[in-house]
């Protein structure tokens, strides 16, 4: 990949004229951030790479959307599989609240280790 860049004088000083792709008008949840923060501290030539191409937010979006959809899909067959039915909900909310707690946080785990964390 090659750039052509372009200077503006300023003064004695030539500046490249650098633009930023347009971003979409949508801000970071929590798998974004974490993402962020993760290529920040622990992969910072990526973390640099993505920046400099101008493509940091559509990655951390991407991840975004991937992560939230695997936790959609992923949550009625852990709840089905932990006994979390609506039959439970009606009978023990409490004791169900603590199913499905223990289901996100089985399923964030796995999106942790699979989509945050690589």
């Amino acid at each position: 990949m090659e750039l052509e860049l372009t200077y503006k004088q300023v003064g004695d000083v030539l500046l490249p004229e650098l633009t930023l792709p347009e971003q979409p008008n949508r801000s970071l949840g929590k798998y974004g951030l974490l993402r962020r923060r993760y290529l920040k501290e622990n992969r910072p030539g990526m973390f640099n790479r993505l920046v400099l191409r101008g493509t940091l937010f559509s990655h951390l979006l991407e991840v975004e959307d991937r992560a939230n959809e695997m936790l959609e899909s992923m949550m009625p067959a852990l709840a089905k599989t932990a006994g979390a039915t609506e039959d439970l909900k009606a009978r023990n909310m409490m004791e169900w609240v603590g199913l499905m707690n223990s289901c996100k946080a089985q399923a964030e785990e796995i999106i942790l280790a699979e989509l945050i964390y690589i």
